[in-house]
């Protein structure tokens, strides 16, 4: 099957750019001598993450239970889920993974939480856990040196948990004037992370992981040869698999764009007005106002110069442009990369790998969906 004999709207990855980008991250976290743990969260699909296990990563990165479960139901038996899991269901979920083998571990921010876990877990089946720290994003994560004292001493104490390390994201990295205070960002996140190995030292404990991550700085690092602080385990990239807009305007270039959505051109109403048929359902609303990853319109349409969805209805897409008007006709295919790629992949039950314009493969998005 061609590319042109797609139903739209579609979701297609160009294997060739989507390989590209995992060797580039993966040759850049060996470079650093740190650990790759890609996180699963974009793509969402076991086949995927088995390719980045064989080009070397050590374990994967979810954001959900529910993402655990799939991957570890695929035979992938070192997942951390990166988020603060309460509620006693969760965590009977997680043992029960742990107990057929796998190693999941995941995120803890408060005593609270960690009382849960004690209650769930046992000396024969433990938690591992890893504290999240708070380095500027205003999100999840212990804030200050009291906080984390207390809750890793609350571990020591505890029969049932293994401290595992520590990890944070720098997520604010996205809102950064430019590559250069992006940089910055980076920098100082990483120099608070590890202030909290050195505070986990100063009781005598090891932090045998210490996790950071977020695509557009570690893109951004990679591609200027910034080197990685000293005391850093563990990356934790997930956009960079396919990257959208957003992340091709913090690097300025779209050549590393694997994901685009196929649409059809089903209207010309007007002398300026196109519509096609993917509108929010297939790419979300969403946009980012500022920042690096800053993005106009709904999504970039992969055309002759640079062109954006102007707005989008849950079933239609609008672009106003008199040259495209002009360029397309009705039954055209467009492509359209979307702004964010990671809510985007969630839309759709499969996705389309292509090669030299052929459907070389229909993978499954098997976590879609898996929020809880």
């Amino acid at each position: 099957m061609t590319i042109s004999e797609l139903e739209t709207p579609a979701l297609v990855i160009d294997r060739t750019i989507m390989m590209q980008n995992l060797a580039f991250m993966q040759q850049h976290a060996d470079a650093w001598k740190v650990a790759l743990r890609p996180h699963t969260k974009t793509h969402k699909t076991p086949e995927i993450a088995r390719l980045q296990l064989d080009l070397g990563a050590r374990g994967i990165t979810v954001a959900k239970t529910g993402e655990a479960e799939v991957m570890v139901a695929h035979g992938i038996d070192d997942v951390f889920i990166a988020n603060e899991i309460v509620g006693i269901s969760k965590l009977q979920r997680i043992k029960t993974l742990c107990g057929s083998g796998a190693l999941v571990s995941f995120g803890i921010d408060s005593v609270d939480a960690l009382r849960q876990v004690e209650q769930v877990f046992t000396a024969d089946t433990p938690a591992h856990v890893l504290i999240e720290v708070e380095t500027g994003e205003n999100r999840s994560g212990v804030t200050d040196k009291e906080q984390f004292l207390t809750l890793l001493r609350a571990i020591q104490g505890a029969d049932n948990v293994c401290f595992d390390g520590i990890f944070s994201h720098e997520g604010h990295t996205y809102s950064a004037a430019d590559g250069d205070a992006a940089m910055e960002l980076f920098e100082t996140a990483q120099n608070d992370t590890l202030a909290y190995v050195e505070l986990a030292r100063s009781l005598g404990i090891t932090c045998k992981r210490v996790s950071i991550g977020s695509t557009p700085s570690l893109f951004i690092a990679a591609l200027r040869g910034i080197p990685l602080q000293k005391g850093i385990t563990e990356i934790r990239p997930g956009t960079y698999v396919f990257m959208d807009a957003g992340q091709a305007n913090a690097i300025g270039t779209y050549e590393h764009c694997a994901a685009s959505v196929l649409a059809t051109v089903i209207s010309k109403p007007t002398n300026g007005r196109v519509i096609a048929d993917a509108g929010a359902k297939a790419l979300t609303m969403q946009s980012r106002g500022k920042g690096i990853c800053q993005t106009e319109g709904k999504g970039r349409i992969l055309w002759d110069r640079p062109l954006e969805v102007t707005s989008v209805f849950d079933e239609h897409t609008i672009i106003i442009d008199r040259d495209f008007h002009d360029a397309v006709a009705i039954g055209d295919h467009i492509r359209i990369v979307p702004n964010h790629i990671c809510p985007v992949v969630n839309l759709y039950d499969h996705m389309h790998i292509v090669e030299n314009g052929n459907v070389v493969a229909v993978w499954t998005i098997a976590g879609r969906g898996k929020i809880t």
